[in-house]
């Protein structure tokens, strides 16, 4: 069992919006079901007293939990093949190959990465969703980031929230970009296609920058940086700016093909079957030590191979890949 302890203020953005609502978005890393608990079982005082779920919350007020924690035994610990790239008594950081699911889900009960680190570390049970700090798509693939210890998992939490956190991707897009940018747009559920996201006014906020690495005759290999982490947050973008990723089951469409290319390039564009997006970088302040901390993922082998068909050789597509996000 653990105890768990967050302090938190309303801000602008959730006044107005009930309980569990505000807290879900404070606190993205608990689900709004498990706040819900929390706050029914009277761990949540808001201003010093007790409030419902559904109750309205207004700006600058207080909010305390203090909650424990129950092991959570319904997530089997498997053995999954895990690419640890970093490891120490407070961090984990795991390279998760694309087809990996992240979380036991509807069609997915098993052979998950929580699964898997379930078994390499048992006393996750203990924390959050097994100690995973954020998500990735399971056709994305590239670093996750896990907290081993209660303490580390809220000073990440907290970090993640203040945008402390740098995650870097490398994504290739269908279309030719003239510049980087930033995309400043609100994403929420599709209102039509529920299981899909969109740029929805009054959703929730949601940054994206992006720059320029390598151009093709009809594609563009890019960096980005995530403000936020919403859910299909740079697929959602890079599709509303007219830039879809690659191979995006959801967001891209067909497959576009540059001028005069030969059948072996048509043939790989269309036989990649993923979306071409991977996390390939991450920076973070270790929460005991205070050091601060940078890992990469290196291109899997099917981008890569994707990027030397359209780059005309490996050696090309190399050198789009070295390039790296500027610190200033």
């Amino acid at each position: 069992m653990n105890r768990i302890t967050h302090s938190v203020v309303i801000t602008g953005d959730q006044a107005g919006r009930r309980l569990d609502q505000a807290l879900a978005e404070l606190l993205p890393d608990y689900s709004r079901s498990r706040l819900k608990e929390w706050i029914l079982a009277g761990s949540v005082r808001v201003d010093g007293a007790k409030m419902e779920p559904r109750s309205r919350v207004a700006e600058g007020q207080s909010v305390e939990i203090d909650a424990t924690v129950e092991p959570d035994l319904r997530v089997e610990a498997q053995p999954v093949a895990l690419d640890i790239v970093h490891e120490d008594d407070a961090v984990l950081v795991v390279n998760k190959p694309a087809g990996l699911v992240v979380h036991p889900g509807a069609g997915n009960r098993d052979a998950t990465l929580q699964n898997g680190l379930l078994n390499h570390c048992p006393a996750l049970a203990g924390l959050p969703r097994s100690g995973l700090l954020h998500r990735l798509d399971k056709d994305t693939s590239g670093l996750v980031l896990v907290a081993k210890t209660l303490e580390a998992h809220t000073q990440l939490t907290r970090d993640l929230q203040a945008r402390d956190v740098r995650r870097e991707y490398r994504a290739l897009v269908n279309g030719v970009m003239t510049a980087g940018g930033t995309v400043d747009a609100p994403i929420d559920r599709h209102h039509v296609h529920r299981t899909r996201m969109a740029v929805v006014e009054g959703g929730r906020p949601a940054v994206t920058h992006y720059r320029v690495l390598a151009r093709g005759q009809a594609h563009t290999w890019i960096a980005l940086r995530l403000e936020t982490g919403r859910t299909h947050q740079i697929r959602v973008h890079m599709a509303h700016i007219g830039f879809p990723i690659v191979g995006d089951p959801q967001y891209s469409g067909r497959p576009r093909v540059p001028a005069g290319a030969a059948p072996e390039l048509i043939d790989t564009l269309r036989a990649f079957r993923r979306q071409a997006l991977h996390a390939a970088a991450i920076g973070l302040v270790h929460p005991v030590t205070g050091v601060h901390l940078a890992f990469t993922a290196p291109i899997p082998a099917d981008l890569r191979g994707l990027l030397a068909a359209l780059a005309g050789s490996p050696e090309a597509a190399n050198r789009a890949e070295a390039m790296q996000w500027p610190d200033k």
